[in-house]
């Protein structure tokens, strides 16, 4: 028998082997995870002997990851702004950066939202956030895939923010009423090209659903000029439209802005200090 700590151990070894980062905390992640122990109870259990049912929940859990399946799926759920959200193939996993864009959204409204769109909501994470945020303001989430959509509605039962949000499966605004008017517009589309896409990790471009990461066009501004485009119609007087970007795409987002009639674009950077948001005010 082996102990917890040798365990871990040789998971480390395997993960470093398939040239996985961070392969020692992915190796105590997924071994608490399959023992239903948080990391510190790990420590605290180092010499404990693991029994034949205990390794056989481990295993199948360290071989998807040694496939390179992300981590987050593996474990089935991340964090995103103090929510703790289910993911699965169906969606792409949220990203610090997001966290970040609903940081610089709360900090751009002068005042308080009382409608919001969360255009290719995915997950739910923006869109979940925001109504977490801004308790009085109806939030509308939409996306044109069904498995995601259904996935995010899942996430809204498990904050109990389900009461919360109206949900609408619509390839952006196709499906929302010609009327209806938002203090704040907000979405992480997809912006990379084909080409980008198919040099991310292979945790990106094997799992993750490629319509989320990948946009048409030479230079993956499709659907973020459909965007724009309809959000300029879209807002209320005074109203903001909040997205995330590639880094070389923001002086073309900026004069579309220009043209199509906002009154104030800002692009503001990620952690990285690199181009990362577009922030434009009708």
């Amino acid at each position: 028998m082996l102990s917890l700590l040798e365990i871990i151990k040789k998971t480390t070894d395997f993960f470093a082997a398939k040239n996985i980062e961070s392969a020692r905390l992915n190796s105590e992640l997924i071994v608490g995870h399959a023992l239903g122990l948080k990391r510190m109870e790990l420590y605290l259990q180092f010499e404990r002997l693991l029994t034949e049912p205990e390794l056989e929940k481990i295993r199948p859990l360290v071989r998807r990851r040694a496939q390179r399946e992300p981590l987050q799926y593996v474990l089935g759920e991340t964090d995103f702004c103090g929510l703790k959200l289910k993911v699965d193939r169906r969606a792409l996993i949220p990203r610090p950066e997001t966290e970040l864009l609903v940081e610089r959204v709360i900090a751009a409204c002068a005042t308080l939202p009382v409608t919001i769109l969360d255009l290719g909501t995915g997950t739910g994470a923006i869109a979940l956030a925001l109504a977490q945020q801004f308790a009085d303001a109806r939030v509308t989430a939409v996306d044109r895939s069904e498995q995601a959509l259904a996935l995010a509605k899942e996430n809204g039962e498990r904050c109990g923010l389900s009461e919360r949000v109206r949900w609408l499966e619509s390839d952006w605004f196709s499906a929302i009423p010609a009327e209806d008017r938002y203090d704040l517009i907000v979405s992480n589309p997809p912006y990379l090209t084909a080409e980008e896409t198919a040099e991310t990790a292979p945790e990106v471009r094997e799992f993750e659903p490629v319509s989320a990461l990948t946009s048409g066009g030479a230079d993956g501004l499709d659907d973020l000029r459909t965007i724009f485009t309809g959000a300029v119609t879209r807002l209320t007087s005074g109203g903001v439209l909040a997205v995330e970007t590639g880094i070389a795409q923001h002086a073309a987002l900026r004069a579309l802005a220009e043209e199509l009639g906002f009154t104030r674009v800002e692009s503001q950077q990620d952690l990285t200090e690199r181009d990362r948001f577009v922030i434009a005010w009708r």
